[in-house]
């Protein structure tokens, strides 16, 4: 009998001392006081986050670093506690930009890390740093750090190929080129004035940028978990010390947002599919059935069985990372539009979407520029080919209409002549002057001066055209902007 009591508390012990064990597992969490069990290692694994918001190190660290101003403006902290935290998180970034910085899946996120880490070193002052706000408005101050800091990496990136586009232009003014339309030849352009035509996408896209940048711009710190906190805290000196534009009016609202990474996403969708544009129609020029453009080698690869292939891979990854870019956006999307008020642990999702977008249309516009400037015009096989596909027949057009034929009756009489000419082989030029004149009797031998795409191109005149004229406006308009902006640049670096 002694003995079956012996082992009843003996086995009672044990039970105690696993439940002591599990409860102690579970308050090693900043969140473990009300748990009495400890996290399942499959929970852990699969609920962490520090294996991608360990990016976020940073903007957490200079966030951490305000608060902890702010606090001590308040009076929450004393000045000697304000020093030691801010010193203490500055030495933990250095540890971490020296890539000596541990990361455990146990501790979860980038906030827990870097909070454990200034208890490590600080002691018990480091426990107030969280005090009056929760990790949901702190993810979303770090988040929009980060997102501001990626826009303006961006502005420089995207101005970096504006630059290159117009880097061109001087060069290739005199080249002149087809343009399409559904993949047909249609009208002649100057090669600048192509070239432009990406200068403008790309200014949009920085201008997308900037007005995205002040939705962005907004403080969430001090929303707390979602409906602010009774601690006496001053969220404007918090803004003022982060840089924000402005605070949060609602915090329900910005502890639930995420806007701004949609925006911001939606921003990098456009911009992938502008280089994605280009990418497409540089690859089709490359060929030998286009010829237009030779591309540096360095940019290219070859083939393990075809030893002459010389294939166009940087395009072709550029085009083809455009989806996944596309798929980041609607990952987001599709992430948040179920989500009631106010946080949800979904949102922890929200941020390698994000990620991946930003360095794919980063990586993108770094190797564009370059490829841009490197690449070399075929000269000699345009213009081989600049008179095929009647490119004149437009400008012909509109000179009828200008001697009083209208539009419609213009069209088919140039239309009947280019069918004329095309049964033939020939281009409008080599048509008999009876033929023109079988079209319009006024037309006399002047006809032969208008016609040819180089006085297609002089025949041009409108605001934005392709003539000459309007072409060289844009590019020393484009040219002084740019002088512009690169000031206004070392002035905001200074």
């Amino acid at each position: 009998m002694a003995v079956r009591e012996s082992c009843k508390i003996e086995n009672a012990n044990q039970n105690r001392n696993r439940i002591v064990s599990k409860k102690s597992q579970a308050a090693s969490k900043a969140w473990g006081g009300v748990f009495e069990e400890a996290a399942d290692p499959r929970m852990e694994k699969f609920t962490e986050s520090i294996s991608f918001d360990s990016r976020l190190y940073l903007q957490d660290i200079r966030g951490s670093q305000a608060h902890a101003s702010m606090l001590e403006k308040v009076g929450i902290l004393t000045s000697e506690e304000k020093t030691a935290i801010c010193d203490g998180l500055e030495s933990i970034l250095k540890d971490i930009e020296a890539g000596n910085f541990e990361y455990s899946i146990k501790l979860e996120d980038i906030h827990m890390h870097v909070e454990k880490a200034l208890i490590e070193r600080i002691g018990d002052t480091g426990r107030k740093l969280h005090t009056g706000r929760s990790r949901n408005d702190q993810v979303s101050t770090d988040f929009r750090l980060w997102v501001r800091d990626a826009i303006d990496i961006l502005d420089g990136l995207l101005r970096n190929l504006q630059k290159a586009f117009i880097d061109r232009c001087d060069a290739d003014f005199d080249c002149i080129m087809p343009a399409f339309t559904h993949t047909q030849r249609a009208q002649p352009v100057l090669a600048p004035h192509y070239w432009l035509c990406y200068v403008e996408k790309y200014a949009r896209d920085r201008e997308r940028l900037a007005d995205c940048r002040k939705r962005v711009n907004t403080l969430s710190l001090g929303a707390a978990a979602l409906a602010g906190t009774s601690i006496p805290i001053d969220r404007f000196e918090t803004a003022r010390l982060l840089d924000f534009e402005r605070v949060a009016a609602n915090s329900l609202d910005v502890s639930s947002d995420r806007d701004f990474a949609l925006e911001f996403t939606f921003c990098l969708a456009l911009i992938a599919e502008h280089l994605s544009t280009w990418a497409e129609e540089w690859i089709l020029w490359s060929t030998c059935e286009f010829n237009f453009i030779k591309l540096p080698q360095k940019f290219c690869t070859g083939s393990s069985i075809m030893p002459q292939k010389v294939n166009p891979d940087l395009l072709e990854l550029i085009r083809g990372k455009t989806a996944r870019v596309i798929g980041d956006l609607q990952t987001l999307m599709v992430l948040v539009k179920g989500l009631i008020l106010a946080y949800n642990r979904d949102l922890q999702e929200d941020k390698e979407p994000v990620f991946d977008a930003f360095d794919t249309v980063s990586a993108s516009l770094d190797l564009a520029a370059d490829m841009v400037r490197d690449a070399q015009l075929n000269r000699y096989a345009i213009n081989e080919r600049l008179e095929k596909g009647y490119l004149d027949a437009t400008t012909f057009m509109e000179f009828l209409i200008k001697r009083g034929i209208p539009q419609r009756t213009a069209h088919g009489m140039v239309g009947r002549l280019v069918r004329s000419a095309m049964n033939r082989g020939i281009a409008l030029a080599d048509l008999p002057l009876s033929e023109f004149q079988a079209e319009c009797p006024e037309l006399d031998g002047s006809v032969y001066e208008i016609l040819g795409t180089r006085k297609a191109i002089e025949a041009f005149q409108s605001y934005g055209s392709t003539a000459a004229v309007q072409v060289r406006a844009q590019i020393d308009a484009w040219k002084k902007r740019m002088e512009e902006t690169s000031e206004e640049s070392k002035k905001d670096q200074t």
